[in-house]
């Protein structure tokens, strides 16, 4: 619908402001204008065939469909758009393309095509720009069209204002008619000044309109670019790590030029290579399941490449490409070295690193891209010979994309696997074994002090029992004894309501005594 909409946009003012356009190509706007009119009838078509969502459920039942749409605001202004008001050319003649305005009520749809496309572009700013700048030609259109019909409504040539009279030469031409009320209307609207003063109360009229339009222009231009420009800031802000505050830091606590060198160097590496270390702030604000799909279809062909984990439930690969975390090394900065407790593994993504001796020159192997190491320390194997301790020097050569894996999330992820942990706790065996940094004798011994602790844990769990099952018993004789004393008590609150009182005892004492009366 951008093509019909934009033809009528455009052209029909065109058309009805510049006499000439409209008599010179009368056969091929004819044409444009009912294609037009055919693919706003097909819009119409497509309206009553196209699905709705009711409370998320996608609705694609035809009769709902066009019930909905019928009753819509958009259904009478899609039909008002389609009135064949080109009847009248019967009777004013082929030449009043005014009589098509209506189709200007197609306008909505779009809008609704750009949004559309604002949200699914890669490139949403350089479209806001681009759409911008549409806006722009088109009332700059409309204007020098109406600037041109208000000259021919005044006389060409009549004062400095208007157009000049087509009768010198070459302004008796379409197309310097057309450029010169462009350039006109853009000195106007842009409120770059050196037009000339108007003489009439039309053209003071005009003017005033346009500089108010200009006003509003510039301020939505301003505003809008100021937005592109915010969201630009906001997204790089988003993606990569703001270095004005770390300059700030190393400038305040005087860090040595070599050191701070280093550091923008690493900046601008992230900037000019588009790389992001941040990448669960950015995915934070997805659906988990659809966070997952995102992360396996970008990670997990570099996490599979990894020897333990390969073979592993698909569902163990997508919560382990969830811990995932990205980190990039600058020329000669060391990754781990040799002696340091082992805390994560890593995957080389991309770039070089090279084991080196202790002098940090002589190299001994070149890693590239797809290979992984530390592998071992994040499992817990047992009778590993080097421990959790790093066994070698890395260094990387250059910039190197790296993705760490650290053991907490590995043990975190495989609490809900057990199978997939003994399936991994054997592989990292295995690779022990042919690198000779397994003791069997110790694993024996391991594996017999984790037997014996696991016995003594389920003797403790059983006496655990046994005591919770006697202290029940107790709780229940307890329960049983304090019910009967307080039956035996009550009875006896009974028993003595019914003795006498003690002044009851003393009236009836007094009442048996003889009278002073009596002889």
């Amino acid at each position: 619908m951008v093509f019909p909409v934009m033809y009528n946009l455009i052209i029909i003012v065109c058309r009805a402001c510049f006499p000439d356009l409209q008599h010179s190509y009368l056969v091929a706007w004819l044409v444009l204008d009912y294609t037009s009119d055919l693919l706003y009838l097909l819009d119409i078509v497509v309206h009553f065939h196209t699905g709705f969502l009711e409370q998320g459920i996608l609705v694609v039942e035809k009769g709902r469909i066009s019930s909905r749409y019928v009753h819509t605001w958009s259904f009478f202004l899609d039909l008002a758009s389609l009135v064949p008001t080109d009847v009248a050319y019967v009777r004013l003649g082929p030449h009043t393309p005014m009589l098509r305005l209506n189709r200007f009520l197609r306008v909505p749809r779009l809008f609704e095509a750009f949004d559309r496309t604002e949200t699914r572009t890669a490139y949403p700013n350089a479209f806001r720009i681009t759409k911008l700048m549409l806006y722009i030609f088109v009332v700059i259109h409309w204007n020098s069209c109406l600037y041109f019909a208000l000259s021919r409504y005044l006389g060409f040539g009549r004062d400095a204002w208007v157009y000049p009279d087509p009768a010198q030469p070459g302004f008796e031409r379409l197309r310097r008619q057309y450029l010169y009320s462009f350039y006109f209307s853009t000195l106007i609207l842009t409120t770059v000044g050196d037009t000339p003063m108007p003489a009439q109360e039309e053209e003071y009229l005009f003017m005033v309109g346009d500089f108010l339009l200009a006003v509003m222009g510039f301020a939505t231009i301003m505003g809008s670019m100021s937005s592109v420009i915010y969201n630009m800031n906001t997204a790089d802000a988003a993606f990569y790590p703001d270095h004005a505050l770390v300059k700030k830091y190393m400038k305040l606590q005087h860090v040595n030029r070599r050191l701070q060198r280093r550091v923008i160097d690493w900046y601008q590496h992230l900037r000019i290579n588009k790389k992001m270390t941040n990448e669960v702030a950015i995915l934070q604000h997805l659906p988990e399941r659809l966070r997952a799909e995102v992360a396996v279809s970008v990670h997990l062909s570099t996490l599979s490449r990894v020897q333990i984990f390969q073979n592993c439930e698909a569902s163990l690969l997508e919560e382990l490409v969830l811990k995932l975390q990205p980190q990039t090394y600058s020329p000669g900065e060391y990754v781990c070295r040799k002696g340091d407790i082992g805390r994560e593994m890593y995957i080389i993504r991309e770039g070089q690193l090279a084991v080196v001796a202790d002098d940090g020159i002589t190299q001994y192997a070149v890693l590239g891209a797809g290979l992984y190491f530390g592998e071992i320390s994040i499992i817990n194997i047992k009778g590993n010979m080097s421990g959790n301790r790093r066994t070698a020097n890395i260094k990387s050569l250059g910039y190197s994309d790296l993705f760490c894996l650290s053991k907490e999330d590995l043990k975190e992820v495989l609490s809900e696997y057990p199978q997939a942990q003994a399936v991994m706790e054997e592989k990292g065996r295995e690779i022990l074994l042919k690198m000779n940094k397994l003791d069997v004798n110790a694993e024996a011994a391991e594996i017999a002090l984790q037997e014996a602790t696991e016995s003594r844990l389920q003797g403790l769990d059983q006496q655990l029992d046994d005591l919770q099952t006697k202290f029940a018993r107790l709780l229940a004789e307890l329960e049983s004894s304090a019910l009967k004393i307080a039956y035996r008590i009550e009875r006896l609150e009974w028993q003595t309501r019914e003795w006498p009182m003690p002044e009851e005892l003393v009236e009836a004492d007094n009442e048996g005594e003889p009278g002073e009366g009596t002889s």
